[in-house]
Protein backbone atom coordinates (compact mmCIF):
# COMPACT_ATOMS: atom_id res chain seq x y z
CA UNK A 1 0.00 0.00 0.00
CA UNK A 2 1.35 3.23 -0.99
CA UNK A 3 2.05 6.06 1.73
CA UNK A 4 -0.24 9.35 1.75
CA UNK A 5 2.17 11.44 1.60
CA UNK A 6 4.32 9.78 -1.27
CA UNK A 7 1.34 9.46 -3.44
CA UNK A 8 0.84 13.44 -2.46
CA UNK A 9 4.61 14.30 -3.36
CA UNK A 10 3.76 12.17 -6.90
CA UNK A 11 0.66 13.97 -7.47
CA UNK A 12 1.58 17.57 -6.99
CA UNK A 13 4.52 17.30 -9.34
CA UNK A 14 1.79 17.51 -12.11
CA UNK A 15 1.49 20.63 -13.88
CA UNK A 16 -2.77 20.21 -14.15
CA UNK A 17 -2.64 24.04 -14.67
CA UNK A 18 -5.84 25.44 -17.26
CA UNK A 19 -5.13 26.89 -20.72
CA UNK A 20 -7.71 29.90 -20.10
CA UNK A 21 -7.55 30.08 -24.03
CA UNK A 22 -9.40 26.96 -24.02
CA UNK A 23 -12.73 26.57 -23.23
CA UNK A 24 -13.12 22.83 -23.28
CA UNK A 25 -13.01 20.73 -20.09
CA UNK A 26 -10.61 19.43 -19.24
CA UNK A 27 -8.74 22.92 -20.66
CA UNK A 28 -5.30 21.29 -20.80
CA UNK A 29 -3.64 18.15 -22.02
CA UNK A 30 -1.73 17.88 -18.39
CA UNK A 31 -5.14 17.79 -16.76
CA UNK A 32 -6.11 14.76 -19.05
CA UNK A 33 -2.68 13.17 -18.61
CA UNK A 34 -2.92 13.08 -14.84
CA UNK A 35 -6.70 11.76 -15.36
CA UNK A 36 -4.91 8.72 -17.14
CA UNK A 37 -2.93 8.67 -14.57
CA UNK A 38 -5.56 8.28 -11.98
CA UNK A 39 -7.17 5.78 -13.91
CA UNK A 40 -4.24 3.69 -14.04
CA UNK A 41 -3.20 3.40 -10.38
CA UNK A 42 -7.14 3.37 -9.69
CA UNK A 43 -7.30 0.21 -11.91
CA UNK A 44 -4.04 -1.13 -10.02
CA UNK A 45 -5.16 -1.19 -6.39
CA UNK A 46 -8.19 -2.66 -7.22
CA UNK A 47 -11.35 -0.10 -7.66
CA UNK A 48 -14.32 -1.33 -10.13
CA UNK A 49 -15.86 -0.08 -13.37
CA UNK A 50 -12.90 2.59 -13.63
CA UNK A 51 -14.18 5.06 -16.48
CA UNK A 52 -12.50 8.29 -18.12
CA UNK A 53 -14.11 10.34 -20.05
CA UNK A 54 -13.72 12.51 -22.98
CA UNK A 55 -13.79 15.51 -20.19
CA UNK A 56 -11.70 14.35 -17.63
CA UNK A 57 -14.00 12.90 -15.42
CA UNK A 58 -12.40 10.00 -13.57
CA UNK A 59 -14.94 7.53 -11.63
CA UNK A 60 -14.60 4.58 -9.93
CA UNK A 61 -16.78 2.38 -7.90
CA UNK A 62 -15.36 0.87 -4.56
CA UNK A 63 -17.17 -2.28 -4.18
CA UNK A 64 -19.23 -2.95 -1.20
CA UNK A 65 -17.05 -4.87 1.75
CA UNK A 66 -20.67 -5.64 4.26
CA UNK A 67 -23.97 -7.72 3.38
CA UNK A 68 -25.86 -4.93 5.10
CA UNK A 69 -27.57 -2.03 2.67
CA UNK A 70 -25.93 1.65 3.29
CA UNK A 71 -25.82 4.43 1.34
CA UNK A 72 -23.50 4.94 -1.22
CA UNK A 73 -21.27 7.77 -1.09
CA UNK A 74 -19.57 9.68 -4.25
CA UNK A 75 -16.61 12.33 -3.68
CA UNK A 76 -16.05 14.69 -6.39
CA UNK A 77 -13.12 16.87 -6.35
CA UNK A 78 -11.23 18.83 -8.91
CA UNK A 79 -7.84 18.42 -10.54
CA UNK A 80 -6.80 21.64 -12.16
CA UNK A 81 -4.51 24.51 -10.50
CA UNK A 82 -4.49 28.20 -10.13
CA UNK A 83 -3.20 29.89 -13.64
CA UNK A 84 -2.23 32.58 -11.40
CA UNK A 85 1.27 30.99 -10.39
CA UNK A 86 3.38 28.42 -12.42
CA UNK A 87 2.64 25.07 -11.55
CA UNK A 88 5.69 23.14 -14.04
CA UNK A 89 8.37 21.95 -12.60
CA UNK A 90 7.66 21.33 -8.77
CA UNK A 91 9.52 20.72 -6.22
CA UNK A 92 7.51 20.16 -3.03
CA UNK A 93 9.56 20.54 0.19
CA UNK A 94 8.96 18.13 3.21
CA UNK A 95 9.50 20.00 6.65
CA UNK A 96 9.04 17.24 9.38
CA UNK A 97 8.91 18.54 12.93
CA UNK A 98 8.50 21.91 12.34
CA UNK A 99 10.82 23.79 14.68
CA UNK A 100 8.45 26.98 14.57
CA UNK A 101 11.30 29.26 13.08
CA UNK A 102 11.79 30.37 9.61
CA UNK A 103 11.41 27.45 6.38
CA UNK A 104 14.29 28.58 4.00
CA UNK A 105 12.15 27.19 1.32
CA UNK A 106 14.80 28.60 -1.52
CA UNK A 107 18.51 30.05 -0.33
CA UNK A 108 19.33 30.79 -4.03
CA UNK A 109 16.69 33.78 -4.38
CA UNK A 110 15.96 34.22 -0.18
CA UNK A 111 12.55 32.84 -0.07
CA UNK A 112 12.01 32.25 3.46
CA UNK A 113 8.52 32.03 5.40
CA UNK A 114 8.74 33.12 8.45
CA UNK A 115 6.37 33.09 12.11
CA UNK A 116 7.01 37.22 12.19
CA UNK A 117 4.80 37.60 8.83
CA UNK A 118 2.65 34.08 9.12
CA UNK A 119 2.45 34.29 12.99
CA UNK A 120 -0.64 31.23 12.35
CA UNK A 121 3.07 29.01 11.69
CA UNK A 122 3.20 28.77 15.13
CA UNK A 123 0.06 26.36 15.36
CA UNK A 124 1.99 23.53 13.31
CA UNK A 125 5.04 23.92 15.45
CA UNK A 126 5.54 19.77 15.88
CA UNK A 127 4.28 18.92 12.78
CA UNK A 128 5.32 17.88 9.68
CA UNK A 129 4.66 20.58 6.53
CA UNK A 130 4.66 20.22 3.07
CA UNK A 131 5.66 23.84 0.78
CA UNK A 132 7.25 24.49 -2.41
CA UNK A 133 10.68 25.94 -2.99
CA UNK A 134 8.60 28.74 -3.19
CA UNK A 135 8.89 29.47 -7.09
CA UNK A 136 5.76 27.69 -7.90
CA UNK A 137 2.04 26.62 -6.54
CA UNK A 138 1.84 23.48 -4.42
CA UNK A 139 -1.61 22.31 -5.44
CA UNK A 140 -2.46 21.38 -2.43
CA UNK A 141 -6.01 21.73 -2.02
CA UNK A 142 -6.94 19.41 -4.86
CA UNK A 143 -3.88 17.04 -5.15
CA UNK A 144 -4.15 16.59 -1.38
CA UNK A 145 -8.20 15.55 -1.33
CA UNK A 146 -6.94 13.06 -4.47
CA UNK A 147 -4.31 11.63 -2.86
CA UNK A 148 -6.65 11.33 0.53
CA UNK A 149 -9.59 9.58 -1.37
CA UNK A 150 -7.20 7.02 -3.53
CA UNK A 151 -5.21 6.00 -0.38
CA UNK A 152 -8.13 5.34 1.67
CA UNK A 153 -9.47 3.71 -1.14
CA UNK A 154 -6.84 1.51 -1.52
CA UNK A 155 -6.92 0.75 2.76
CA UNK A 156 -11.13 -0.07 2.51
CA UNK A 157 -10.12 -2.60 -0.36
CA UNK A 158 -7.13 -4.13 1.21
CA UNK A 159 -8.80 -4.29 4.76
CA UNK A 160 -12.47 -5.27 4.02
CA UNK A 161 -15.13 -5.44 7.08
Amino acid sequence: MQNLLTRFLEYVRFDTSPDEANSLSPSSINQMLFAERLVNELEEIGLAEVTLDGNGYVMATLPANTRSKHPVVGFILHMDTSPESPSENINPLVHRDYDGGDLVLNPDRNVILSPVDFPELARYRGQTLITTDGLTLLGADDKAGIAEIVTAAEYLLKNPG
